[in-house]
């Protein structure tokens, strides 16, 4: 036997109300209709989808069984109809963004902030994000436009160089190390370092840094992103190498800096879907980063900075 739509709905409500009486409330039908369209089902499919115990209805395995695998269109067809609000959300006005933790707290909450002054009928959703779960909401098309200062190599995704950064050593304000103008990885050594897992991104930034230096690295706090790593720095854990975007989201809270010497250059990057032209939001969206970056002093990469608009968003 097929069930049709009625029967499943039938079915759905009294499950998730737990009797006929509830159901027909919620489905606006007599008691009677509810009843009828139960029976004929179970009639039909051979077997009690309900057991009747003391004039309550007690579903059985079968009953159970079935209504986990209604529950799983139900919610499809809920996604449906959030893809069919966005799409029409995207008509008059949002957009999707997502972007790594070290410029979610500053370079993109400022673009976003300049993009909405002048476009304030747009709805802009933003996510901080991991790398992976980054690269997958822009594959699956949850997001338009990603920012990473991880580089990219992907057959799917287009990377374009936005800024560079470097990486400076972060200390508690007041600290010893505030007394000099460039940080080396030797005057690290007598203090706690706290520092990342060996494997992440930054992690092998900062490996790199101490192996130039044939220098040990002693880590006492050890920490999954550069954000953290300021926390615990500003809490007097220690010192870290992090990088100048989150760096300079955290300034004047107990936090201070120095470059440090030979410092690798770090390169944030603008990550969009291949073969799929940014809407117009998008490009202006772009534009406002191209400001921004420049405004904070950020190095504007040679790619971006020459590159037209129309350029960037075919």
């Amino acid at each position: 036997m097929s069930l049709n739509a009625r029967q499943i709905e039938v079915f759905r409500a009294i499950m998730i109300t737990g009797s006929i009486s509830a159901a027909s409330r919620l489905l606006h039908v007599s008691q009677p209709a509810i009843s009828r369209v139960l029976a004929y089902m179970e009639q039909r499919l051979g077997y009690p989808l309900f057991q009747r115990i003391k004039s309550r209805l007690h579903p059985t395995m079968e009953g159970k069984e079935l209504f986990r695998e209604i529950e799983q269109v139900y919610r499809g067809i809920a996604r449906v109809n959030e893809r069919a609000r966005e799409l029409g959300e995207r008509r008059s006005g949002v957009l999707h963004l997502v972007g790594g933790p070290s410029l979610g707290y500053q370079l993109i909450p400022a673009a976003i902030a300049r993009f909405r002054s002048k476009h304030d009928q747009v709805k802009v959703t933003f996510q901080a994000l991991t790398l992976p779960s980054l690269l997958d909401a822009l594959i699956q098309q949850r997001a338009e436009l990603g920012l990473s200062m991880t580089p990219v190599e992907h057959p799917n995704i287009d990377s374009t160089p936005l800024c560079h950064g470097t990486v400076v050593c972060v200390f508690p304000s007041g600290h010893a190390l505030a007394k000099l103008e460039t940080v080396t990885v030797a005057d690290l050594v007598a203090h706690p370092l706290v520092s990342y897992p060996h494997g992440t991104p930054f992690g092998n930034v900062v490996e790199n840094i101490f192996a130039a230096a044939e220098i040990a690295k002693p880590v006492a706090v050890e920490v999954a992103s550069p954000q953290e790593a300021c926390s615990v720095v500003t809490a007097g854990g220690g010192v870290a190498f992090v990088d100048t975007f989150s760096m300079n989201s955290r300034l004047g809270h107990g936090l201070d800096s120095r470059p440090i010497h030979d410092s690798p250059q770090l390169t944030a990057n603008l990550l969009r879907l291949k073969q799929e032209p940014l809407s117009r939001l998008a490009g202006a969206f772009c534009e406002t980063l191209r400001d921004i970056t420049a405004e904070f002093g950020y190095r504007p990469a040679e790619e971006f900075a020459s590159a037209s608009v129309d350029a960037i968003t075919m």
